[in-house]
């Protein structure tokens, strides 16, 4: 067996050095193994380090209305906008989220209302903690946030599988949140699945430090969040922006590796919780928006209302998962008929 390492040097030549393997004494063997280790593991972080260093070279995620909550676990970004009756505005759980999924509609509803953008821990440019991330945690991060930044009581918009998060709030705390509009909520399915086995083995390897980081690069390349916006996001392609695929990219790597943590919690199912009781006790007043071509989106719907017959909802023609980048104005018209309402 032959084991050939190539070095190469800046001015383009090169050097090979082949190890005869079966010709080796133990201590040759050991030698070896540690030399391409080393080498494997340099190179695996040099890789790393520049996928986060061209990610984020753009600090698109950096503006001047940035405020930060210091929160017992973190910093947490929000923004604020506009005057009125307050506004919370929680992003999906999905990777590379944030409050940059808002921004279209946060503009136009501060024309009426005070608006409130915010990044979850772990999540665009609030601190990504090694830690793992749950629905409870989140909970307390929101009633907190209202508590002491908001101040009074809301309405909360969200998006994906952060619905959860506002189901829980107001079943935990009913005098916090007033009313609340989900843009295309998590099925009650998936939302009441746990992590298994092997979902903890999976949130093991992403946090490894070389491996896992690997991984987590490779899952968020710009080439990927392409995709992921062509074929779930959105339904209409020609609408998909650049601006849109660099944010997402750049919220995935702010924070160098520390990004892959709440990733990984997300992925292992540990921010999922059982909503059913609270669905079906909570008096708020709920509307549901829809993508009419995201798959399922009319079996999740039917059971929601099931668990909680004083459901409303409307579908936005011809979206996916996220309608209020996509026809930002479709679901502007149904926010503020169901808020002012």
């Amino acid at each position: 067996m032959f084991v050939t390492i190539s070095i190469f040097y800046y001015n383009g030549n090169y050097k090979q050095i082949t190890y005869k393997w079966g010709m080796m004494n133990m201590k040759q063997k050991i030698r070896t193994l540690i030399i391409l280790t080393t080498f494997v593991s340099l190179t695996i972080h040099i890789i790393n380090k520049l996928l986060i260093a061209m990610s984020t070279a753009k600090g698109l995620l950096i503006k001047s209305d940035n405020q930060y909550y210091e929160w017992r676990f973190g910093k947490i970004r929000y923004t604020k906008k506009g005057s009125g009756n307050p506004i919370l505005l929680i992003h999906d759980l999905d990777c590379g989220s944030s409050a940059y999924e808002f921004h279209k509609l946060a503009n136009e509803l501060s024309k009426t209302n005070e608006v409130y953008s915010i990044d979850l821990l772990g999540y665009g440019l609030s601190d990504k903690p090694n830690l793992t991330f749950t629905n409870f945690m989140y909970v307390e991060l929101i009633n907190d946030f209202i508590k002491n930044i908001i101040n009074r009581k809301c309405d909360v918009i969200t998006s994906g599988n952060s619905s959860s998060i506002a189901i829980m709030t107001c079943h935990n705390n009913p005098e916090a949140i007033n009313q609340l509009i989900f843009i295309n909520p998590q099925s009650l399915f998936e939302i009441n699945e746990i992590p298994s086995n092997q979902t903890k083995l999976l949130k093991i390897l992403f946090e490894t430090p070389l491996i896992g980081t690997f991984i987590y690069n490779l899952l968020t390349t710009k080439f990927s969040f392409k995709k992921t916006f062509s074929t779930q996001y959105f339904y209409d392609r020609t609408l998909i922006s650049e601006l849109d695929i660099q944010n997402y990219v750049e919220s995935s790597h702010t924070h160098g590796a520390n990004s892959k943590y709440s990733f990984a919690s997300y992925i292992s199912k540990y921010t999922n919780i059982n909503i059913l009781h609270a669905l079906k006790e909570i008096n708020n007043s709920i509307y549901i928006i829809s993508g009419d071509e995201l798959e399922d989106s009319d079996i999740t719907i039917e059971n929601y209302i099931y668990y909680n017959n004083a459901i409303e909802y409307a579908n936005i023609h011809k979206t996916k998962k996220l309608p209020h980048l996509e026809r930002t104005h479709d679901v502007l018209t149904h926010i503020q008929t169901w808020i002012h309402s």
